[in-house]
């Protein structure tokens, strides 16, 4: 047998042994990145090339064609992902949402996501895409290099509030900061739309404890744990350990994110990153995880009934 075929295997088989030990279904990852292939394949240059968003080395280990890559998802065991994707200027949103869709379409355990940019008619194409059935929204203020209180943006923000639909938010200053990211406009934002359900990506990292404090004042803001607390995240932007209480006190807003298939590691160690936490109840670590991992995705998005015992 081939030498890749081998270490897929082998992936596969770590992650599978990760939720099957916590009694769960299987896994709810909430980050992961699929978009049309002459973006992406830039996406992947700009990676490779350690651009100045990047700031590092940072190879690609899920560099596979797309139906491999939804494959593998499904090896993991991934019930359910998501298609982040994100306009770095105007006049794309609405093609990437159209792209999207039809994604969703032919994909079914992938939520349809849609994305938007402050510019004129914003608001009309969100509202057209959640007429379509989009069912998360993702916003990268670091790529994208826009205020997310440009007015231009208060329709939308009204928007995804009244619907409920939750807008995963790369809005922490890493791996690079931009002109808007940081606790400041989000903070700004949430005061404005204090029911609006933001997940803040990569725990927020590195301001990690300004975003914590916003999700406990704002009781509809989660966290997503892409790339947190890996061994490739630490050595740069370490979550600092006075926190790690209060990701016991946010259980029910922290849900498994993994940047798949852009991660310069196996997927497994975002799993095993999870794992090693020293969270202050050792006895709860197992109830932690699983919420983490499943559960609360599965509430926030109404996907599937949460009893293991079936």
């Amino acid at each position: 047998m081939p030498e890749e075929t081998l270490a897929a295997d082998d992936d596969i088989r770590h992650v599978n042994a990760f939720w099957r030990r916590l009694g769960l279904p299987g896994l709810i990852d909430i980050h992961t990145h699929f978009m049309p292939e002459r973006v992406l394949t830039k996406v992947w240059a700009y990676f490779d090339s350690a651009g100045p968003l990047v700031g590092r080395t940072w190879p690609i280990t899920y560099r596979l064609p797309e139906d491999d890559r939804v494959e593998r998802l499904r090896a993991f065991g991934v019930r359910a992902f998501t298609s982040m994707l994100y306009p770095h200027k105007p006049g794309m949103a609405e093609w990437l949402n159209d792209w999207a869709a039809a994604f969703a379409a032919r994909v079914p355990d992938c939520l349809h996501t849609a994305t938007f940019f402050p510019e004129p008619g914003a608001a009309r194409y969100v509202a057209r895409a959640i007429e379509a059935g989009a069912r998360v929204f993702k916003a990268h203020l670091q790529v994208g290099g826009y205020d997310p209180n440009d007015p231009l943006l208060d329709e939308v923000w009204g928007l995804l509030e009244d619907h409920g639909i939750p807008v995963v938010t790369h809005c922490g200053s890493g791996p690079a900061p931009g002109p808007h990211t940081g606790p400041e406009p989000i903070a700004a934002l949430l005061a404005r739309h204090p029911r609006l359900p933001l997940v803040i990506a990569h725990m927020g990292s590195p301001e990690y404890a300004e975003f914590l404090a916003l999700a406990l004042r704002y009781p509809k803001v989660c966290l997503d744990t892409t790339m947190a607390f890996t061994g490739f995240t630490e050595k740069t932007a370490p979550f600092p350990r006075e926190a790690v209480p209060l990701l016991l006190e946010l259980q029910d807003r922290v849900l498994l994110g993994t940047d798949f298939p852009n991660i310069p590691y196996p997927y497994a160690e975002a799993l095993s990153a999870l794992a090693r936490l020293e969270l202050p109840s050792a006895g709860r670590k197992d109830e932690w995880l699983r919420a983490v991992c499943h559960d609360n995705a599965a509430r926030i998005f109404g996907l599937y009934e949460t009893d293991r015992r079936r």
